[in-house]
């Protein structure tokens, strides 16, 4: 099975204009002024919040940022929220402040329908950062993007231009024939059981996949071309067969909730896990999460990794 999901990833340039500082890990905060900046360009109706919104369903704002749960039940998982169709890479970890004239870049992903949106999207960063960013409101103005495709391409050149035409199809996956693959994870994946963060001696492959498996088959059918024919108890049993050799530590951070008025800790295991066994059918989901991550809160970069193949 290989999900056909268009995604495409983005490289967001921007000149600092006063000083901007950012966090240790800054995809919340980068994620925060974008969804303030969306909801404020997109929202017609200017309620309060999105629910009960007459809109709902076809706001680009909700679309990308809260998209609603399927009127009706779902056959996989119940959920108040379907996972959203876009992820923010920030820059790497660390605390930064960037000077004025200093170059502030990190990386969007977008997927599926989301990927019409692209405009709508690149605006709602360049009013965010208009309005500033980080502790203390740095502020930035928008000089490129670029399409991170099999090339780099110049997509934008100044947030006045026009849009250059791009593909939006990722890299297609090797070929893959063997029987082991690692995952270098860069930043904190988050998988739970229960509402519980599973540390990283209990995690299992199955737990991996299978939240990998899920993800992307809820993009794909409500963000992309529709329901993916996936036979999830097989999937689940060949999952159990694989074989994990994990060299993991648990990070965490410190993000504010401003829904919730209050500062949260999060975090989840990075470093390197080796799978063994018959990869073939979770191969296309685990290139695929190159781009979408996996876990929780994947929309501001958790759960990054990368392929290699073991020596």
């Amino acid at each position: 099975m290989n999900p056909a999901l268009p995604l495409a990833r983005y490289r967001l340039e921007f000149e600092v204009e006063t000083l901007l500082c950012l966090p240790a890990y800054a995809g919340s905060t980068l994620r925060g002024a974008f969804g303030g900046a969306l909801r404020a360009i997109a929202c017609m109706t200017k309620l309060k919040t999105c629910e009960g919104c007459p809109l709902l369903r076809t706001c680009p704002y909700a679309t990308v940022f809260e998209s609603p749960a399927p009127a009706a039940g779902h056959a996989l998982q119940k959920f108040t929220q379907v996972p959203h169709p876009y992820v923010i890479e920030p820059p790497g970890w660390g605390e930064k402040a960037y000077a004025p004239g200093d170059m502030l870049a990190f990386h969007l992903v977008l997927a599926g329908r989301a990927l019409d949106q692209l405009p709508l999207v690149l605006w709602a960063f360049v009013r965010a950062f208009r309005h500033g960013i980080g502790k203390g409101d740095g502020t930035a103005r928008l000089t490129r993007v670029v399409h991170l495709g099999s090339a780099a391409t110049l997509v934008l050149d100044g947030p006045e231009a026009t849009l250059a035409p791009h593909d939006s199809a990722v890299p297609p996956a090797p070929t893959f024939a063997g029987d082991r693959l690692s995952l270098a994870i860069d930043t904190p994946l988050r998988l739970q059981k229960n509402g519980h963060p599973i540390d990283a001696a209990d995690l299992t492959a199955r737990d991996l996949l299978m939240a990998l498996v899920r993800r992307i088959a809820l993009l794909h059918e409500f963000h992309g071309p529709g329901p993916l024919p996936l036979d999830f108890s097989a999937l689940a049993q060949a999952a159990t067969g694989i074989e994990s050799l994990k060299d993991l530590h648990w990070r965490d951070w410190t993000r504010y909730s401003s829904r919730q008025q209050q500062k949260m800790v999060l975090g989840g295991v990075v470093g390197r896990w080796t799978l063994a066994g018959d990869l073939t059918p979770f191969f296309p989901f685990l290139h695929l999460g190159q781009w979408l991550h996996v876990g929780k809160e994947a929309t501001f970069g958790m759960g990054n990794y990368r392929l290699e193949t073991p020596a």
